[in-house]
């Protein structure tokens, strides 16, 4: 009976150390987002990454520049870091990486005088972070609706009330502000009709979905003329996953769920479509741009080197690596390398979650819409 209870007691342990990861669960109150490396914890390979500092530079400057801005002064400290700390840090490692002499020298020098953190995950222990990824899509358009093209994107309603941070605080009503309308609203109410907000009419309605997800889009008109399109903001409402809301209904199954898989079952189930759309409340605003989509720091976006996190538990502009794998299955590739942390998103709003910025087209479209899979992310930042 003894043994018995033993292989109980080890069959109950071995059970709990399987807890299937909640990605999408807060901290607890007060505790920290950002964990210092132990001496004996793995550290990032950057010794690697020195030969590749010439892609990483155009976003590392882009940091500097928003961070040495007066307003960017007002989001911080947060985690214990205060934005004299934050900008010297940005621009120390900057300095760094242009003076070592080859990848060992870089890592000595960065180890010497960084403090490496890691982002204290989904268990709030470090225990590991979802990565995702996100693109600006190449889709078809026309500027005015007729044939296929019915699926319009829109321009910033004149109703819509932004805070100083561009935050959204509702609609403007004859009562005051009240919470803007949801998609389903929105679109059975044809609110936005008429107005002159149509900016583009796509052919697919999973494109226009794609555009909502992602922020921004390229669309490729009739004439081969290209409309860029940026982001402008949004309803303010909740987003709701098209992916989960498909396995949670069993359309799809979890290792369905991608950005192909999701096409595929649009194709075969178009009358669900725009009931499973709707299950998700946020409705994004874009504008015309000319140049490549901006962040949450209202500066460029860079394939491959900017990240979204968290804004409410992590610094701002700051320099991080990633450990993880972008692609699906036998099409995975294992990225270690740094990115700079520019951007936010609807789904990324705890520790155990961040988004990475994959470039423009079809192949990043391919890539971001299949890639979710855990690992690690790092900041970087002077010891005090």
């Amino acid at each position: 009976m003894k043994q018995l209870a033993i292989l109980l007691v080890l069959t109950l342990s071995l059970t709990a150390c399987k807890t299937t990861p909640d990605y999408g669960k807060p901290l607890p109150p007060g505790a920290p987002a950002l964990l210092p490396l132990d001496k004996d914890d793995p550290r990032p390979d950057m010794a690697a990454q020195f030969d590749s500092r010439a892609e990483l530079l155009p976003a590392l400057e882009h940091s500097i520049a928003w961070m040495r801005k007066p307003t960017s002064t007002r989001h911080f400290p947060i985690e214990g870091v205060s934005h004299e700390r934050a900008l010297l840090s940005l621009e120390r490692f900057r300095e760094i990486l242009g003076s070592a002499t080859d990848g060992i020298d870089f890592s000595r020098r960065i180890e010497e005088e960084f403090t490496i953190y890691k982002s204290a995950g989904w268990d709030g222990k470090g225990g590991g972070v979802l990565f995702t990824g996100y693109c600006t899509p190449e889709l078809r358009g026309s500027r005015v609706a007729g044939g296929e093209y019915s699926y319009p994107l829109y321009a910033l309603p004149k109703d819509l009330v932004k805070g100083e941070e561009g935050e959204i605080l509702g609609q403007q009503t004859d009562n005051g502000l009240e919470p803007y309308p949801t998609r389903s609203v929105i679109e059975a109410s044809a609110m936005l009709s008429g107005k002159g907000l149509e900016l583009v009419y796509l052919a697919d309605p999973i494109d226009a979905y794609i555009a909502h997800v992602n922020g921004s889009a390229f669309v490729r008109l009739e004439d081969g003329t290209m409309l860029k399109l940026g982001y402008a903001g949004k309803n303010g409402r909740k987003y709701t996953s098209l992916g989960q809301e498909l396995v949670k209904e069993k359309r799809l199954d979890k290792e369905s769920v991608s950005l192909p898989g999701i096409r595929r079952w649009a194709q075969a189930n178009p009358q669900e479509v725009e009931e499973f759309l709707n299950r998700n409340d946020s409705f994004v605003f874009f504008t015309p741009i000319e140049h490549n989509p901006h962040g949450s720091l209202n500066v460029p976006v860079t394939g491959w080197r900017s990240i979204a996190t968290d804004k409410t538990l992590f610094p701002r502009g700051g320099v991080t690596f990633v450990s993880a794998k972008v692609g699906y299955g036998g099409d995975s590739t294992a990225v270690e390398q740094f990115f700079m942390d520019q951007d936010t998103g609807g789904a990324i709003r705890t520790a155990g979650r961040a988004d990475l910025y994959l470039g423009a087209g079809d192949e990043a479209e391919r890539v971001a819409g299949s890639t979710r899979a855990e690992g690690q992310l790092y900041y970087f930042f002077l010891k005090e």
